[in-house]
């Protein structure tokens, strides 16, 4: 089961992501259950998770939804930001 890194910019605050339920709720039909979240703190507008992926075909499908495009623009996820890194 690969870790794997994302990090991304936000537009409405760290706090409202923070608090989303909607990474849970995304992710956990993936069957994905430790996310952890990580903020900049020089920069509250740079965020990451770290996460542990039991399908990586079924999280790149799952990405390119309109599922994670819905709980992206609720996050104030800036889409274009996104990069994914996975464990080697």
């Amino acid at each position: 089961m690969p870790t794997i890194i994302a990090h991304h910019n936000i537009t409405k605050g760290a706090q409202h992501w923070l608090n989303s339920p909607k990474r849970t709720e995304f992710f956990g039909q993936l069957g994905i259950k430790s996310v952890r979240t990580f903020v900049d703190p020089r920069d509250p507008t740079r965020v990451a998770i770290l996460m542990d992926v039991p399908d990586m075909d079924a999280l790149e499908k799952a990405m390119q939804s309109n599922a994670a495009a819905e709980a992206m623009a609720f996050d104030g996820v800036v889409p274009e930001s996104l990069v994914i890194l996975v464990e080697s």
